[in-house]
C-alpha cells in the first residue's frame, strides 16, 4: 500500500512537472513570437521614415530583426533603430513606437491563437 501511494504521488508529480514544462515552453515561444513581430513592425516603421521600399525595405527589416539576437531584451533593437534614425526621429519617439509595436504585436498574436 505504501508503495502504491508513492507511485501515485510520483505519477501526479511527474504529470504536474510535465504540464509546467509544457506551459513554460509555450509561454517562451509566444514571447519570442510577439517580440519578433514587434521588431518587424518597428523596423517597417523605421524603414518608412527613411523612405526605404522594396528590396531596401526588406533588407533593412532583416537587419533590425538580426540585431535582436545580439543580447537578451530589445535594447539591441533600440540601438540599431536609433542609429539608423539619427536626425530623423528622437529616442523618445522610438521608445514610444517600440511600446506601441509591442502592444500591436500582442494583439495580433492573441488574435491568431
Amino acid at each position: 500500500p505504501e508503495n502504491s501511494l508513492r507511485n501515485t504521488w510520483m505519477t501526479t508529480f511527474d504529470e504536474r512537472k510535465s504540464a509546467f514544462e509544457s506551459k513554460f515552453a509555450r509561454d517562451e515561444q509566444l514571447r519570442f513570437t510577439v517580440e519578433s513581430r514587434a521588431n518587424k513592425l518597428l523596423a517597417a516603421w523605421a524603414a518608412s521614415l527613411l523612405g526605404k521600399t522594396g528590396e531596401a525595405e526588406t533588407q533593412f527589416i532583416n537587419e533590425v530583426m538580426m540585431a535582436d539576437f545580439e543580447e537578451p531584451g530589445r535594447e539591441d533593437v533600440f540601438r540599431k533603430v536609433a542609429s539608423e534614425l539619427e536626425g530623423v526621429a528622437d529616442t523618445d519617439a522610438i521608445r514610444s513606437k517600440m511600446d506601441e509595436t509591442l502592444d500591436e504585436a500582442k494583439s495580433q498574436v492573441e488574435g491568431e491563437t
